[in-house]
């Protein structure tokens, strides 16, 4: 599950990951805060907006070195799991703490028996194969250099994830990352929403849309010149919006529906010259 951020205790986002993980009947969540610039601080607000969602058994370590990340104590704490769910801040810095380690083996192993992995907001972005960061203004108006590298590659697709996206206007930096790497998929995902991946579908729940790009048809783009500072262009480039309620195809990159409509079509009916009576 990849939620965009900023999501309510008792909203469908992150009510749907609660409900998958079987938390309101006994399943235990695990929470890492890694991302967080204080993880110990993160770590008592999402330990009270599980409480305030119903959920009692939460279990937080905190992991905010490399050193923790190896510790076995934890990585069977997270491999017992039914849920594990990967707060927000950096995810740089959380691909950086947890990548390699025993930590991230056991969220991969616990994967693999069935429990649900979600991350919210940078939590979510790490969860691809590729991860980007930076590229707009920081607290003090400053702009950060773009950032497009390793990602824990738990969802493939070559899908890059981008979060807060309508609520911080980030289509223009999501249209900057595909321009310059056109055979990936960029999927902008508003706060308060989530993506529930089941194979290759993914349902939009929650309060928001999903936005995605596709850049696979572009025919014409200045990235390089953009690299310089120069204005973006791009033409042909393939964009869409799915709503609350509706299943985006990741694999065909396109809504389920239309997809499946197709595939049932009617087929057209031919009357040749044998086939007429008389």
């Amino acid at each position: 599950m990849l939620i965009g951020g900023a999501c309510d205790p008792r909203g469908q986002a992150l009510g749907s990951f609660i409900d998958l993980a079987g938390a309101r009947s006994g399943g235990r969540i695990v929470v890492l805060t890694t991302a967080s610039s204080d993880p110990r601080g993160s770590a008592h607000v999402w330990l009270a907006d599980f409480h305030r969602a119903g959920v009692t058994n939460v279990e937080i370590p905190v992991v905010d070195r490399r050193d923790v990340a190896q510790d076995s104590r934890v990585a069977d704490m997270i491999r017992s799991a039914s849920g594990i769910f990967l707060g927000g801040g950096d995810q740089v810095h959380l691909v950086a703490t947890l990548g390699g380690s025993r930590v991230e083996t056991a969220i991969r192993e616990a994967y693999a028996a069935g429990a649900v992995v979600c991350g919210t907001s940078a939590g979510a972005a790490a969860l691809t194969e590729t991860i980007l960061a930076g590229g707009e203004p920081d607290d003090y108006g400053e702009m950060v250099d773009l950032h497009v590298g390793p990602g824990f590659g738990m969802l493939g697709f070559r899908a890059v994830i981008d979060t807060h996206f309508a609520q911080r206007r980030r289509l223009q930096r999501l249209f900057m990352v595909v321009a310059q790497n056109p055979e990936l998929m960029g999927l902008g995902i508003d706060e308060d929403t989530a993506i529930v991946i089941r194979g290759h579908l993914g349902e939009v729940v929650g309060r928001g849309s999903l936005t995605f790009v596709d850049g696979r048809g572009v025919r014409f783009d200045n990235a390089d010149e953009c690299l310089a500072g120069q204005p973006l262009t791009l033409s042909y480039l393939r964009v869409g919006i799915v709503g609350s309620g509706y299943t985006f195809n990741l694999r065909e990159r396109e809504l389920d529906l239309l997809l499946r409509a197709h595939e049932g079509d009617s087929p057209v009916e031919v009357v040749r010259p044998e086939e007429r009576g008389g």
